[in-house]
Order: structure tokens, then C-alpha cells, then sequence
């Protein structure tokens, strides 16, 4: 039986990872130290479940993390501090916190006796301070050079912390896969993200209110977290994916921020709120868009999920589970 250690598993991607690969028959060690994920009912279902084990860690002191063991044939290193409003507050921590997380999660991968990969979690915004101070290609592939934005802007600090971390990872001796994920969007994903904060406010408006949607014209790609967990997974079988650094998402169909407020306003049958358009977010890209040809080639798949069936599927999960029955999300 293949055992899988996911860090930051029992945040969005993570427990959803963990539920693909339990059904795929694998043993599962999730750990987390709870700064944003929550314990509802989906992470207590997936608790109790006889191959999945949840372990409270703190990934910076290196003595816990080494207690894990030495017996995983896989490592998803998810963890780490994320999020615009986190690095906002604390930028210097996500810069310093982050990589040292990674450095820890590293020598415990490198003390492992049978890994077939380690498979880390970079970031979109890595291609952020070549889109400020270049011409970014859009679609972006993944050999595009890459620039360093403003160093005195916060945001910088989580592009330059997953930024370092792709060297480290390059640089190790370990099997790897480096995924830079686009957008990935569903359920308990927690309401700090754009799709599920829109539902939120559509959701509770009232009657002929204004809808307040910020950064109108940008534009994104989004790809439903069903089809992101099964990239994640080919990835992680497929020998030829080994080394490589690839891109995590879909590159159609590109949506503005308004055309996607108007998807939810049908899907959420609210024809009586119109929307107010805002100023566009500090330090936000106007584009966003991942070209997938070179991971589509080496997994053989491509998103399934529209945008959106996606988007009604979030909606509904939400509407029942947090809107309607007061249920907690993630942070």
C-alpha cells in the first residue's frame, strides 16, 4: 500500500487530495497545524476513515517534523503561509516562515527510504514581476523568464518565498515535481478567494441592492478542484513528470471578474442586483492565464469540469453547508 504524507492537508486542496487518495486505495498521513484550516465536517468524515491518519505539527521545528517517519513513497508539500490578506499582515514571516517549512520538509523527504516523488506547491503569482515589468505571454508557459517585482510591496514576500522554494527544490536530490497552481477554485475553499466571496455577497444581498464587484476588467482562467486533483495525481505517477516544473489549472475559457459576478447572479437566480463596479485590488494582474499544452501532453488530460457546472456545484456547497446552515469555513 503506498503511503502519502500531504503537509497543509487538511486545508482546500489538501483534503480534497487526501479523499482522491484514499479512494485510490493509499494510506494517508495529513498534517496541519490548524492557522486556517478548520475542523468541520468533512475533515472529521475523512478523520474516521481507517487508512487516514491526522497529525497536529508544527513544520517549523524541525525535531517534529522529523517525527513523522521515514516510510512515505509520497510527499505533497502544500503547506505554508497564503493567502493576500496573511501576507499583507505579516510579510517578513511568509518570507522567512515559508522557507524554512520547506527546508524541514525537504531533509524529511531526503531521510525517506523509498520516495518516489516530492511534489511541491509553487505559485501563479511566480510570474507576477515579469507581468509588472514585462511583456508576460499570456497564455504563460512555464519556461517563461522570470522577473523579480517591487521588493518593497508585501506581496513580493510570497512570490519570492515560492520562488526560492522552486531553487531549493531544483537544487535537492530529490525525485520532485514543482506545480505552480492557477486559480483552482470548489468547495471549502474557504470565503478570502474571489468565486466563493461573490457567492457570499450575492447570496446575502438584499432585495434591488448593489452588487460591489472590485477589479472588473481583470481577467482569469479557473479550474474546478475535481480536475486539479487529478492533474495532481497523474503527476505524481507519471515517471516523465519527474524534474519538471509545470503549470496547474485551465487556460479556457478567460473570464473577466464582471462577466464571472454576472455567471453567479444567473446561477444564483438574482436578477434584481445589478453591479457596481469598483476599483481594481492593489497589486491584482489585469491577466491571468496558464498555458497547459506542455502538462496536458505529459498527463494525457485536460480540465473536464466547465466553468459553469463548477461554479453551481461551489454555489450549492456553500448556499447549504455556511450560508444557509451557519456551517464554518476555512480562514
Amino acid at each position: 500500500m503506498v503511503k502519502v504524507l500531504i503537509t497543509g492537508g487538511a486545508g482546500f486542496i489538501g483534503l480534497h487530495l487526501a479523499e482522491r487518495m484514499l479512494k485510490d486505495g493509499h494510506r494517508v498521513v495529513i498534517c496541519d497545524n490548524f492557522s486556517r484550516a478548520v475542523k468541520d465536517p468533512e475533515f472529521l468524515q475523512l478523520a474516521d476513515h481507517r487508512h487516514c491518519e491526522m497529525i497536529e505539527v508544527d513544520l517549523l521545528d524541525e525535531n517534529s517534523v522529523y517525527s513523522l517517519g521515514v516510510d512515505f513513497d509520497l510527499i505533497f508539500h502544500l503547506a505554508a503561509i497564503i493567502g493576500v490578506q496573511h501576507v499583507l499582515a505579516q510579510p517578513y514571516e511568509v518570507l522567512t516562515k515559508n522557507v524554512v517549512i520547506l527546508q524541514n520538509v525537504i531533509s524529511l523527504a531526503d531521510s525517506q527510504k523509498n520516495l518516489s516523488r516530492f511534489l511541491f506547491a509553487s505559485t501563479s503569482e511566480i510570474y507576477s514581476g515579469t507581468q509588472q515589468q514585462f511583456d508576460l505571454t499570456l497564455p504563460t508557459p512555464e519556461d517563461t523568464p522570470l522577473a523579480v517585482g517591487n521588493l518593497h510591496h508585501p506581496r513580493t514576500s510570497y512570490m519570492l518565498s515560492k520562488l526560492y522554494g522552486e531553487a531549493m527544490c531544483l537544487q535537492s536530490r530529490l525525485p520532485f515535481t514543482i506545480f505552480r497552481p492557477h486559480n483552482i477554485y470548489g468547495p471549502r475553499m474557504g470565503l478570502s478567494h474571489v468565486i466563493p466571496e461573490l457567492c457570499k455577497k450575492i447570496y446575502h444581498c438584499k432585495i434591488s441592492q448593489e452588487l460591489e464587484v472590485y477589479s472588473v476588467k481583470h481577467t482569469r482562467t479557473f479550474c474546478y478542484v475535481s480536475d486539479a486533483i487529478e492533474q495532481l495525481v497523474r503527476m505524481s505517477d507519471l515517471p516523465k513528470c519527474e524534474g519538471k516544473v509545470l503549470n496547474l489549472g485551465t487556460s479556457s475559457p478567460e473570464t473577466t471578474i464582471g462577466d464571472l459576478a454576472l455567471t453567479i447572479l444567473r446561477i444564483a437566480n438574482r436578477k434584481d442586483l445589478s453591479i457596481k463596479q469598483m476599483p481594481a485590488t492593489s497589486g491584482s494582474p489585469e491577466r491571468r492565464c496558464p498555458d497547459m499544452t506542455i502538462t496536458s501532453e505529459l498527463i494525457n488530460f485536460s480540465s473536464e469540469v466547465s466553468l459553469i457546472d463548477g461554479i453551481q456545484q461551489t454555489f450549492n456547497w456553500y448556499s447549504e453547508r455556511v450560508f444557509k446552515a451557519g456551517g464554518i469555513s476555512s480562514k
